[in-house]
């Protein structure tokens, strides 16, 4: 039987820099949506970025938070005591509070609020540097997104945690790191791959999506996928390059409802038929013996 789907709210950077929006955002998420996991993003970004990085322009200039791209993430960027507040407000909902981690002091400041979770973003899960420290001060589950990332590039991520004795922490997500990313490139049979090879090492197999519409999370379901990540905004039209790609709160809820009903509905029968069909059985059926 399929595990129940835990449904993570990816707020990301989709709070443009504003504590009191990402508060409002927990709340939405928690009592209108129901989502059972709220993650945010910590970046250091002076560590992240080399000086010409920082200092560049904001390739899409339109949604820029700031003159650079390094004023841009930093415009976006929560310190640590904020961090430590949304958990508690994400707590308060009884919510599972979570954040991507994109740097080892990012990693420090996470790691120090003793979430149950901590994600490493596509772009992060080949600094093995970055993941052995993750290893190295961190109990809890290791969720690791797997854009832009090749098979064998997958086998030793698969190789460095077997090593590091972490698998039984490790949650992989088969992402298409496109936004958004449209159905003719999503390969969905890829969680079924990824499910036969390393199904029985990890802790878990998700599905990180950046889709448009909420069909293909079922799909991703029914293949074995337990966890679903998806961004999520109250406005697709904010400024932002995320928002495209992110759900907004009734699709949210959709989304929630429709993969807790799924999993209802797949459920196995037990050859007995329950009152409602055996009442509908004898107001209908018609058997009729073949005489031989």
């Amino acid at each position: 039987m399929n595990s129940d789907p835990k449904i993570i709210c990816e707020i990301g950077g989709n709070h443009k820099g504003e504590f009191e929006l990402a508060k409002e955002m927990v709340k939405i998420a928690s009592n209108f949506c129901d989502v059972d996991i709220i993650k945010f993003q910590k970046r250091n970004n002076r560590e992240l970025l080399s000086e010409d990085e920082f200092n560049k322009p904001h390739p899409n200039p339109e949604h820029s938070y700031g003159e650079t791209y390094g004023a841009h993430r930093e415009n976006l960027e929560f310190n640590i005591d904020q961090h430590k507040e949304l958990k508690k407000y994400c707590e308060s909902f009884n919510k599972i509070y979570s954040s991507s981690v994109w740097d080892i002091t990012s990693a420090n400041e996470i790691v120090s609020l003793n979430p149950s979770i901590i994600k490493i973003p596509s772009a992060m899960n080949l600094n093995f540097p970055l993941l052995s420290h993750i290893c190295k001060i961190y109990n809890g589950e290791i969720h690791l997104s797997l854009g832009m990332t090749f098979d064998k590039e997958i086998a030793k991520i698969i190789d460095f945690f077997e090593n590091k004795n972490k698998l039984n922490n490790l949650v992989i997500y088969y992402c298409r790191s496109s936004y958004p990313a449209y159905e003719d490139k999503l390969n969905l049979n890829q969680i079924s791959k990824l499910k036969s090879l390393y199904g029985d090492k990890i802790k878990s197999i998700g599905f990180s999506g950046h889709h448009p519409g909420i069909s293909i999370d079922i799909a991703a379901y029914t293949l074995g996928a337990e966890y679903f990540e998806r961004h999520f905004t109250l406005n697709r039209t904010f400024k932002g390059t995320d928002h495209a790609a992110s759900l907004e709160p009734d699709g949210l809820r959709r989304l929630v409802r429709n993969l807790r009903e799924t999993k209802i509905a797949l459920s196995d029968w037990d050859g007995n038929l329950d009152e409602e069909e055996a009442f509908q059985r004898n107001k209908l059926k018609k058997i009729v013996n073949i005489n031989e």
